[in-house]
């Protein structure tokens, strides 16, 4: 039982070390100041006393002689917060490379999958499948609940960010060109650029992922039927916006 909870204890600490690394860089800062104003006040005494008693001001060196003891918690609390902000972003670094190799592996994955399927099962019957999945997506996202902005007379959903809102397809197409030429004289553009042309507010990943010209932006399309009886385009990408789309290999 003793080996359960030191066990436990231990998958707790590495699961959650970059928020208790992050906890101990702000509690140090914390003590850190805390020591250093206390350590100059007490040294502040020191010397006080000590050129009263000598009645003669002393010389940096001998003020640092006299009081540099005073400082070995500060500095000592300033290398272990150094170390905890250091360990923190280190840790939270070599996680996030993790996640982006994970999804690189599980985006070629699902690639080769569907490039399979699609092999296997003809175009056709892929397009259906995907219809199906497209109208899935809609009826459970009905429209009549939420509130649906853009310009334009067809009623459209965003698949990626499960979103609506007004386009047609001739926009839609223009977008598409004018975000590849992008693509192709900037070398990238990310999701939120796409958002931003047709209508769609900032997401908390929009910046992190996007096209670029290994991966070029191509939308799909799904006809679909709201909740309301309206005709409704599903839009999904052939190729999904990635990560690091800004690093050209």
């Amino acid at each position: 039982m003793f080996n359960d909870i030191i066990k436990k204890s231990q998958k707790y600490v590495l699961d959650n070390s970059p928020a208790i690394l992050t906890a101990f860089g702000v509690v140090g800062t914390v003590s850190t100041a805390y020591l250093a104003g206390r350590a100059s006040f007490r040294a502040a005494d020191i010397i006080a006393l000590e050129e009263e008693r000598i009645d003669e001001e002393l010389l940096i060196r001998e003020r640092v002689e006299l009081t540099w003891r005073l400082y070995i918690p500060t500095v000592a609390s300033g290398l272990l917060t150094i170390a905890a902000t250091i360990g923190s972003n280190y840790v939270s670094t070599r996680r996030a490379a993790a996640m982006a190799t994970a999804y690189a592996i599980t985006e070629r994955a699902f690639d080769e999958y569907r490039e399979k399927v699609t092999e296997k099962i003809g175009e056709k019957k892929e397009q259906s499948v995907r219809d199906e999945i497209a109208q899935n997506r809609v009826t459970a996202n009905p429209v009549s609940h939420v509130e649906v902005h853009g310009k334009g007379n067809v009623l459209m959903y965003d698949k990626y960010s499960a979103r609506y809102f007004y386009s047609d397809m001739e926009t839609m197409r223009k977008v598409e060109n004018e975000l590849n030429h992008t693509i192709v004289h900037n070398y990238y553009a990310s999701l939120q650029d796409l958002y931003d042309r047709i209508g769609l507010d900032r997401t908390g990943y929009s910046e992190e992922l996007g096209w670029n010209s290994e991966h070029l932006l191509e939308f799909r399309f799904s006809a679909t039927i709201s909740d309301d009886d309206r005709p409704c385009m599903v839009i999904d990408y052939l190729i999904e916006p990635i990560r690091n789309y800004n690093r050209i290999h």
